[in-house]
């Protein structure tokens, strides 16, 4: 179970306290970051670009209130970084690469994290090509072992791009129009707010694209008791144009949903063909709001309801293999479900 209702089970006692230090402000970061010359650096690269050869533990990041106009990579070599901002709308990492200007999608990213460990609280990221721009990443995570708090991303198609590894978000903002929740990671999303937002002209909007390619890999998307809901634009048309949970991406796509609210405005349909119907996993379990009926979704083989015994292999513990790695933290290392 989660401690306190707050951190993941799999955070070490050392972490957690970091994590509490960031929450009363008495904590000393290896690197503070800022735009008026308050910090050590003036750029989150630079900071980065610090990192000391061999580092043992954390390296801590401090990113001061801003919008940080750039393209960030933490790479292999930098793992356990633990990068926090001001909030999610006061330290915002921004950038607008994307397709139709030339840039594949993992390049259009405006923020990766690559190396094993990374954690993050407290800041937004965000890609502002808007519908235009086509693919447009604002968050490209291939970190193991990494976790997001309190955090928002924000873009249009393909805004959150968890490409591989375990990954686990709590308490943030995800907003977007075409795929914008997609990759091929293991990933738990919980306890976080979904927004579809407007799409462009004669696009529909599918909230997540799973890219699993071989029937036995271990990887999926979980939404676990999260809100799914209209932006204020797109509410008073959020009938006319649709919306649906997702579309596999890849012939083995897997996605669940769990005791989550889905809006008045998901497809009864719930999800969009892209090629896979046959071979694609959706699962729902425990969900609520008037998009949680599943009488009216597709009748592909593998979407379905499924039971509580089904849904507790998909909770983060086991899920992320939590046995592998967590067995050092001290703590239960199965987030439970709600009921």
């Amino acid at each position: 179970m989660d401690q306190g209702g707050k951190y993941p089970s799999w955070f070490s006692a050392s972490d957690r306290k970091l994590l509490a230090k960031v929450d009363n402000g008495n904590i000393q970061p290896n690197a503070t970051v800022a735009k008026d010359g308050s910090g050590q650096f003036s750029t989150i690269a630079a900071a980065l670009a610090a990192y000391p050869k061999g580092n043992q533990g954390r390296y801590v990041i401090y990113v001061k209130a801003g919008v940080y106009d750039g393209y960030i990579t933490v790479d292999k070599h930098q793992v356990n970084v633990f990068m926090y901002g001001d909030g999610s709308r006061k330290t915002l990492v921004t950038g607008h690469k994307n397709n139709r200007a030339g840039y594949s999608t993992w390049q259009s990213a405006t923020f990766s994290a690559i190396g094993t460990g990374f954690l993050c609280k407290k800041t937004g990221f965000q890609n502002t090509a808007g519908y235009e721009g086509g693919q447009a990443v604002g968050l490209c995570v291939q970190s193991d072992m990494s976790a997001f708090f309190s955090c928002r991303m924000d873009g249009y198609q393909d805004t959150l791009y968890v490409q591989v590894h375990r990954q686990f978000y709590r308490n943030c903002v995800i907003s977007g129009t075409v795929d914008f929740i997609f990759g091929d990671s293991s990933t738990v999303i919980q306890n976080s707010l979904i927004i579809a937002c407007k799409p462009g002209p004669g696009q529909a909007n599918t909230i997540t694209a799973h890219g699993r390619d071989v029937r036995f890999e271990t990887s999926g998307l979980v939404i676990h008791n999260c809100r799914i809901v209209p932006e204020k634009k797109l509410f008073p048309e959020r009938f006319a144009i649709k919306t649906y949970l997702g579309r596999p991406w890849r012939p083995y796509a897997q996605t669940v949903f769990m005791e989550s609210t889905l809006g008045d405005f998901i497809q009864p349909a719930g999800y969009q063909s892209w090629g896979h119907d046959d071979t694609c996993n959706y699962f729902e379990y425990g969900n609520c709001g008037l998009g949680a009926r599943t009488d009216g979704r597709v009748k592909w083989k593998n979407v379905r309801v499924i039971s509580r015994k089904e849904a507790l292999a998909f909770t983060a513990g086991p899920f992320l293999s939590g046995d592998l790695w967590l067995n050092a933290t001290g703590f239960p290392f199965l987030l439970g479900l709600r009921h």
